[in-house]
């Protein structure tokens, strides 16, 4: 999916959450952005598999999103934070329901010996 499809407005609702969340590692960053603000560096301490250039850029569409806020403190060395806007907030609620279904689906192929060791 495009970038360009997070601001279409000529498609059905599931296709513009899913545009905004779209990637490897936006839905986990908005999960532990649900625990409270974090530091980039903290972030990547969390997601090791994740390149400074990829969490940066990810972090700046949530941004261009409204989902994340980016606040930057003025004291040497430069201070970044990342918090959870109300918009943010909103999509983690909705998205509740889908994580619970995945935990159920996770759990019944494990349960089938589906999911190789």
């Amino acid at each position: 999916m495009t970038r360009k499809r997070a601001r279409d407005t000529d498609v059905c609702g599931v296709t513009a959450a899913v545009a905004v969340i779209d990637g490897k590692w936006k839905t986990l960053l908005l999960w532990l952005l649900e625990a409270g603000p974090h530091r980039p560096g903290e972030l990547r301490r969390k997601i090791p598999d994740i390149s400074e250039k990829v969490l940066t850029q990810a972090l700046r569409e949530m941004e261009s999103d409204e989902l994340v806020h980016r606040e930057v403190h003025d004291v040497v060395p430069p201070k970044t934070v990342y918090s959870l806007t109300e918009e943010g907030r909103a999509l983690s609620v909705a998205l509740a329901p889908v994580a619970a279904w995945g935990h159920r689906r996770i759990d019944r192929l494990v349960a089938e010996h589906v999911v190789p060791s």
